[in-house]
């Protein structure tokens, strides 16, 4: 719980100093207008707390409060004729309303908060991808093997910030060869088998940009001009064009950046050739030339969630079948999961996934599990869950929430609601956290996939009322 506050907490000061803009927060949001030494010698005012740490001695409230004030609202004919709904206390985990809780109902990308903790509870916040360099069988071979990291970039442009860089990882191989010409590059992407595109996936998401072919080698996440991408990304709400082959677009650019032209520069897929135990030199085949690590799983959680990257989802899902001895594909993602889910003490049997993203509409998940779930993640039985809010959405302020919960009957969700978003046609979703009137932290969850067709503002201010619900009242 305290570990949930301060998250909380943190974020939602954020909020607060986004309406005031003191001090040099003027400029980095762009104020303008303000002397930028000025603005630096000014005496900063002390941000004001906009929620204060959740209280588990606060009142809670009462499934006969909660009910009274959601019935009415969960009847609303913009969310269609199957709306199903959990809500929990967080402290002690009870449920205090539920309508078709324990349904299955397509998620969409709320179905990367499931992700997101089956994630973190099988590798941990800290673990990093690796992506490799191996000596290949033929003299001046080099074999980039993939280890699954979708925010490797190729050099300082990359669209992810921070993240591990193809042009560090030639140098290392440049230096491992100690001046001998490296010849080709072999491509090893046989971690992720299977097929490329998840089952259930609508016919135009491989060429629509907001999925890709998933490969255990890829840059910025397939995008084939992250740079572009990375700019305008507000603007098309994360779609970007991506390449069809990932891999081998990697390898490519790797081939370029060892000095590789023409012919050699083409490269082709291959598996890296095992060591044996033999002595490692540069020239045995299997040794490691050079590695790099991705960000720590914690920072690629938070940027799934708060850009709803499909392509970083599945990512993370293979990263939970390959520790728990699983394939790296869409099914053996999808069962890995199925067991962490288990082993927490969850209903399993609540779940059901084709993949990890939420694009498949073959996904189910019904909405008491993901009370549970947060509800799990935010009691502190399980302190490295907790890294999942750390990318959730605030209302009004960031993210998917951005620019919802700003009308008159939704206002009162503002800064107080944290939660991830879903929408496929006819499906729209929510599932996070709310602070009651009273300080009583709530997880909630709010399903329905059978919205009317062309509805999809209205829809989603449904979904906003009942959340600001639950944060404007006690409902005791």
């Amino acid at each position: 719980m305290a570990v949930l506050a301060v998250v909380l907490l943190l974020a939602l000061v954020g909020a607060g100093l986004a309406v005031v803009r003191p001090g040099p927060v003027a400029g980095w949001l762009g104020g303008g207008g303000a002397d930028p030494k000025a603005t630096a010698d000014a005496a900063e005012p002390a941000p004001v707390p906009v929620l204060a740490a959740a209280d588990p001695a606060a009142p809670a409230p009462t499934p006969d409060g909660v009910r009274a004030a959601l019935d009415p609202l969960v009847r609303a004919p913009e969310l269609g004729d199957r709306v199903n709904v959990s809500v929990a206390d967080v402290a002690n985990g009870d449920s205090l309303y539920t309508r078709g809780g324990d349904d299955g109902t397509v998620p969409a990308s709320v179905t990367k908060l499931a992700t997101a903790v089956t994630v973190l509870a099988a590798r941990g916040p800290s673990y990093r991808i690796p992506t490799r360099a191996v000596a290949g069988a033929a003299p001046g071979e080099v074999v980039l093997v993939g280890g699954g990291d979708p925010t490797l970039a190729v050099d300082g442009d990359g669209f992810y910030p921070g993240a591990a860089r193809l042009d560090d990882l030639a140098e290392q191989v440049k230096h491992a060869l100690g001046g001998a010409e490296p010849t080709k590059v072999t491509v090893d992407s046989s971690l992720f088998p299977g097929p490329v595109y998840g089952p259930g996936w609508d016919s135009d998401i491989p060429t629509g940009g907001f999925g890709a072919a998933i490969t255990a080698l890829m840059t910025d996440g397939a995008r084939t001009d992250p740079e572009d991408a990375r700019k305008n990304f507000d603007d098309s709400h994360g779609w970007a064009e991506r390449s069809p082959q990932p891999d081998l677009t990697a390898g490519r650019a790797f081939a370029r950046l060892l000095g590789l032209s023409g012919d050699a520069a083409e490269v082709k897929r291959g598996k890296a050739p095992a060591t044996n135990g033999a002595p490692a030199g540069a020239a045995t085949p299997g040794a490691e030339l050079g590695r790099v690590e991705s960000l720590p799983l914690i920072r690629l959680v938070d940027i799934m969630i708060s850009d709803s990257d499909n392509v970083i989802a599945e990512a993370l899902a293979r990263q939970v079948a390959l520790a728990r001895n699983q394939p790296g594909s869409f099914a053996g993602g999808a069962a890995a999961m199925d067991a962490v889910i288990g082993e927490l003490g969850l209903p399993a049997d609540e779940i059901s996934l084709s993949d990890a993203s939420g694009l498949s509409r073959n996904n189910r998940i019904s909405p008491s599990l993901l009370t549970d779930l947060i509800a799990l993640a935010g009691n502190g039985s399980h302190p490295e869950l907790a890294a999942v809010f750390g990318g959730l959405p605030v209302a009004a302020w960031s993210g998917t929430l951005d620019g919802r919960y700003q009308a008159t009957e939704t206002k009162a969700g503002a800064g107080v609601v944290r939660a991830k978003t879903g929408t496929l046609t006819g499906v729209h979703a929510i599932a996070g956290l709310v602070t009651t009137r009273d300080g009583r932290l709530l997880s909630f969850a709010v399903l329905t996939d059978q919205a009317p067709a062309g509805t999809t503002d209205e829809t989603r201010q449904a979904l906003d009322r009942i959340a600001s619900a639950l944060a404007g009242c006690g409902c005791r």
